[in-house]
């Protein structure tokens, strides 16, 4: 077999990028756990010293995690004042935590994927799941992380406003449901933007409702309440609107849980459905997005999914026709995308 020369070059630069990237995985996450991008975007220019002092942290540490960073292109080096600081687009991505695109918690998930890659390497020996709260505790945390700022930029002023109605419902006064809650960063979002309605998060893993329920105490929000549930048994009736927050695919049975919630709606009630971004076809997918929800996907989505019962494995890549198909089986009658962006599609579902 003929070697391409340039072609080998081309590959081995792109593992070397890959390299580069992997091994600085940690070093975003020690930087938002010691603030030291948030105190560079607030300080501007600063030698290592300065920031290490600004920080309450080691300078040859901090020296060196800088140097990582600016060779990165994370941050910014002038090279003759020897100082570092970030432009406004570094800092929208990692050092504002208000940001709609702010993305360090993705790391904080990577870093539990490195984590659980044995329970991963034994599933794809035995074909069998791996449970969501089976997985290594960063994983948590870093989910919330990561949605939390899109949830924050998008929710309520595009997302629900894209559905036919609803924002005037849940003005006036609505009965919600947030399935597969988390920590509940989308319901206590919801419930903040419109205190006359009443909100109810379920989620199947124990340990995420009791920190839902903490940050529910934290924020002061008396129109939010939780409980242990899976997305084909909660409990109640007449919901005028039911929200799926990046979690349909991860379900084994979402046909059965689309039914579950249809059933749940008042006739003229609402579902919204937020999913990972995709195209229909695995080549329309081949890109950086897809590439990352694809690699999340093998790690976490489809090993979920194939843990529960029937297990159809949709995997974060499905697409809209794919969950078209899912969401009318399970009982809908109308169905159509609302919105997007580019990492989310919004669908909207009614009886």
């Amino acid at each position: 077999m003929e070697l391409n020369e340039d072609k080998l070059h081309d590959l081995l630069g792109k593992v070397v990028t890959e390299m580069g990237a992997a091994a600085n995985g940690p070093l975003v996450t020690i930087g938002d756990k010691l603030g030291l991008y948030t105190t560079l975007t607030k300080s501007g220019h600063l030698t290592s010293q300065e920031l290490a002092t600004k920080t309450n942290t080691a300078e040859r540490y901090v020296r060196e995690w800088l140097s990582a960073q600016a060779a990165s292109g994370y941050i910014e080096y002038d090279a003759s004042t020897q100082k570092f600081f970030m432009s406004p687009e570094q800092s929208m991505v990692f050092g504002n935590r208000q940001s709609p695109v702010f993305m360090t918690g993705a790391f904080y998930a990577i870093s539990s994927v490195y984590h659980d890659e044995p329970k991963i390497e034994k599933a794809f020996k035995t074909g069998e799941g791996v449970s969501w709260g089976d997985h290594n505790s960063c994983l948590f945390c870093g989910t919330e992380k990561f949605f939390s700022p899109s949830y924050e930029g998008n929710l309520i002023s595009s997302w629900i406003p894209s559905l036919e109605g609803v924002v005037e419902k849940l003005e006036k006064g609505a009965k919600v449901a947030d399935i597969g809650c988390g920590h509940a960063a989308s319901t206590i979002i919801m419930a903040k933007a419109f205190p006359n309605s009443s909100f109810i998060g379920f989620d199947f893993h124990a340990e995420s409702i009791e920190q839902a329920k903490k940050r529910v105490k934290d924020a002061g929000l008396s129109n939010i309440s939780f409980q242990v549930s899976t997305a084909k048994d909660f409990p109640g009736k007449d919901y005028d609107f039911i929200t799926f927050f990046d979690c349909l695919h991860d379900m084994g049975d979402p046909v059965g849980a689309c039914a579950h919630a249809k059933s749940a709606l008042k006739s003229d009630g609402t579902c919204m459905i937020v999913e990972p971004f995709a195209k229909d076809t695995l080549e329309e997918n081949l890109n950086p997005v897809g590439r990352a929800f694809y690699a999340f996907s093998t790690m976490l989505c489809t090993p979920c999914s194939l843990n529960q019962e029937v297990g159809l494995a949709l995997g974060a890549q499905a697409g809209e026709k794919r969950l078209k198909d899912v969401i009318l089986n399970g009982g809908f009658s109308k169905f159509k995308r609302a919105t997007e962006t580019p990492f989310n599609l919004i669908l909207e579902a009614r009886p």
